[in-house]
């Protein structure tokens, strides 16, 4: 069993997310195909007129889906019994978060501007179908060699307010502060996408309504993992590694996201 205390588990939490999340909108698309096959079709003229081989393997499959979703249900409630209690914020809390979240951001991006390299032309060209050249353009990289990045200062005072699961600076491949992105590790061209995707994420959204959704939702799910803006990242990160023949604008699925009021 997974423990949030135990690093290595952090990571495959996150990637478990992202997959539940990826099958999540698979089977909003195949509720809607079925949705519209209700509508339109009667449940006896698709017994009798329905190709038998593929409304037997439908069934099944519709079934087993039923029963494994069904068999983690009925853990939820003891799992939620056994999980930290929420810890609330007011509203003047969650501003003054926002603040210091944002300055320390701003803080960062400042700090490591100067050190900090444009891509280069191979990585250009790796990103360049999924990004505006705009956004490589002015996408900036610093490899930490030796070191790796602190907790921010504020990370004390939101333990003492609860906050046990802070995601651990020290423990990330990366942290994109607005336009500037500080690598632990060495680069990959994974990490390099999941890191400029939250670059994107600050181009349309900005940066106060950027940290303004992801303090919220933290302040809500309470893992980091969870929150939507992250759980984003990763989602597109699986499509970029797992399908490269599908080259889609992060950008524009950026503003699909807010139009659709998923951030």
């Amino acid at each position: 069993m997974y423990s949030w205390e135990n690093p290595d588990d952090r990571v495959a939490i996150v990637q478990m997310n992202s997959e539940l999340r990826h099958a999540q909108l698979e089977l909003l698309s195949a509720h809607c195909a079925s949705h519209q096959l209700r509508l339109r079709f009667s449940a006896d003229d698709l017994a009798r007129f329905g190709q038998r081989d593929i409304l037997r393997k439908s069934v099944q499959a519709a079934s087993a889906l039923s029963e494994y979703y069904s068999s983690i249900e009925k853990k939820i409630p003891e799992a939620e019994a056994s999980s930290t209690p929420r810890t609330q914020l007011t509203e003047p809390q969650i501003t003054v978060a926002v603040a210091r979240v944002s300055a320390y951001l701003q803080e960062q991006r400042e700090r490591y501007f100067y050190s900090a390299s444009p891509l280069s032309p191979r990585q250009n060209a790796v990103m360049s179908p999924y990004f505006s050249a705009a956004l490589l353009e002015q996408a900036r990289v610093v490899e930490l060699i030796g070191s790796r990045l602190p907790n921010p200062p504020f990370y004390a005072e939101a333990v003492e307010f609860g906050f046990i699961n802070l995601p651990q600076i020290a423990h990330m491949a990366s942290v994109t502060f607005l336009d500037v992105i500080v690598f632990n590790e060495k680069i990959t061209e994974r990490s390099l996408f999941h890191a400029l995707v939250h670059a994107a994420q600050f181009e349309v959204l900005g940066l106060e309504r950027y940290v303004n959704l992801f303090v919220r939702s933290f302040v809500n799910t309470k893992f980091h993992f969870s929150v939507p803006l992250e759980a984003h990242a990763f989602s597109l990160e699986s499509r970029f590694v797992g399908h490269p023949a599908d080259r889609f604008s992060v950008e524009d699925q950026v503003r699909l996201w807010i139009k659709n009021g998923r951030y």
